[in-house]
């Protein structure tokens, strides 16, 4: 198995040149969506493969994540970039007790390899550094992102951000509780 390297990132190392070797791609066959007060998993076909714009986009995020006092871990393979995950600095909720996983993603070629695990790991210190007491993430609904967090302890939000909900309304609304 090939060495990852594990680091935080600075606002000057997001650029563009930074994804040139990531790859974004999902088949993706089912979705969940709740129904009715309850969680159903359906057949919702397609494949997410981001461009150009969207890289773009994600860029400026980030940078604004820095700016802003978040912060970035990125996975390396031969200083290529293959995982990054970042953690707002904003805090919210009726207790001020969360703080918002805005990305956790890793290429597909490297999926199954622990990266995704060892960056969720790297957040939740973080965000119990920061004095968060619960991690909040408005996720792809797809089976196999949804099986990751499962895997990882997250469970449906206790408290929803209404804002968060209105960007991407088919998400799933998750909370992890940071152990202390």
């Amino acid at each position: 198995m090939e060495l990852i390297n594990f680091k935080e990132l600075a606002e000057a190392e997001i650029m563009e040149s930074l994804f040139a070797g990531f790859n974004r791609f999902q088949d993706v066959k089912k979705c969940w969506r709740k129904e009715n007060g309850k969680w159903i998993l359906k057949d919702i076909a397609f494949t997410e493969q981001w461009d150009s714009d969207e890289y773009s986009r994600l860029i400026k995020c980030l940078q604004n994540t820095i700016k802003t006092g978040g912060t970035i871990f990125a996975a390396f393979s031969n200083d290529m970039l293959v995982g990054f995950a970042s953690v707002e600095n904003e805090f919210f909720g009726s207790q001020k007790e969360y703080l918002e996983l805005s990305c956790i993603h890793t290429s597909y070629e490297y999926r199954g390899m622990g990266i995704g695990k060892r960056l969720f790991s790297l957040i939740c210190r973080k965000a119990k550094e920061m004095g968060a007491k619960k991690l909040y993430i408005s996720a792809h609904s797809s089976q196999e992102t949804q099986a990751f967090y499962k895997t990882m302890g997250c469970i449906e939000a206790v408290e929803y951000n209404d804002e968060l909900v209105a960007r991407e309304p088919c998400d799933c609304q998750l909370e992890y509780k940071l152990r202390i």
